[in-house]
């Protein structure tokens, strides 16, 4: 992919330099820092027992979003990989610019959050495991850069394009956003079971995979540059994060009632589909019978 020297998107909030918030320990802080130590001894989830923990220290005003600022620069990778996320931002800019127009709409373009190690979205907390997200709550991207070292490294999805589509990916979401699929979607899960909630999650995701690739349709027509491996870098990189995979890489079995993202095949082939096409309207995954999807 051709990027360096291309112009990059003014909608990116750096916030790398930032720490986390910070839980003071002190009165009320000691006495809900016992209760949750305690809690996750006796089994209970440790993330959920941490946001809880934040929530009720927030509610008492012993969070004291500190922010700690490094004086130390950050290395050249580090620099060279933040510019390239605002140029494909402002790629994705540009294309939904004109998709949105030639419909005779109006695009409203998200923010993009850099951080490191830890954020606040309106979403909640969330640190640098649980990847890159969107928080239709903000309308905002979320990315540690450090998820491009363990995309190449612990996937296998060696590239820039890779880091591309994961970007182009989570803007699909805020398409959604904006045609209200997204509420949509969660009104229904809302009524739904575990099982039929996961199948909604599914094609939701396969349908930000499918966005995802017409965008790439639409960048190559208008700025011409991709290259030819691009496209087959980022069919790898859909099929490495794939629920299969990487249930049997994490537990060494799939449970496919559990899946929320969709198999390596059918996020390479929904992404793919998109970049053929180019048509938003035909990534309808909602009207496709499941095991068809």
């Amino acid at each position: 992919m051709r990027w360096k020297g291309r112009e990059e998107s003014t909608n990116v909030e750096d916030q790398r330099r930032s720490s986390g918030p910070k839980m003071a320990a002190g009165g009320g802080g000691l006495l809900l820092l016992l209760i949750a130590v305690i809690a996750i001894i006796m089994g209970a989830d440790p993330r959920q027992v941490l946001q809880n923990l934040a929530q009720q220290q927030q509610q008492i005003g012993n969070v004291q979003p500190e922010e700690q600022a490094s004086e130390a620069p950050f290395s050249k990778e580090e620099e060279e990989m933040a510019q390239f996320v605002r140029v494909v931002l402002k790629d994705t800019e540009d294309v939904w610019d004109k998709v949105f127009a030639q419909a005779g709409e109006r695009y409203q373009k998200p923010k993009l959050v850099l951080f490191s190690g830890s954020t606040k979205s309106a979403c909640g907390y969330a640190d640098r495991a649980v990847g890159p997200f969107y928080c239709p709550g903000d309308s905002k991207v979320y990315i540690d850069l450090s998820f491009f070292n363990e995309l190449a490294a612990k996937y296998r999805a060696a590239g820039e394009f890779p880091r591309a589509y994961v970007i182009a990916h989570e803007v699909g979401h805020h398409i959604q956003n904006l045609l209200g699929t997204s509420d949509q979607v969660s009104n229904l899960q809302q009524r739904a079971g575990k099982k039929e909630g996961n199948q909604l999650s599914v094609r939701l995701e396969l349908q930000a995979d499918y966005y995802a690739g017409v965008w790439a349709h639409h960048l190559q027509k208008m700025k011409g540059v991709l290259e030819e491996q691009d496209i087959k870098q980022a069919i790898v990189a859909a099929q490495a994060i794939g629920d299969d995979r990487l249930q049997k890489q994490a537990q060494g079995y799939v449970v496919p009632d559990s899946f929320t993202h969709g198999t390596a095949d059918q996020r390479a082939r929904w992404f793919y589909k998109g970049f053929k096409s180019g048509d938003v309207d035909g990534g309808n995954t909602f009207e496709i019978e499941y095991d068809a999807l």
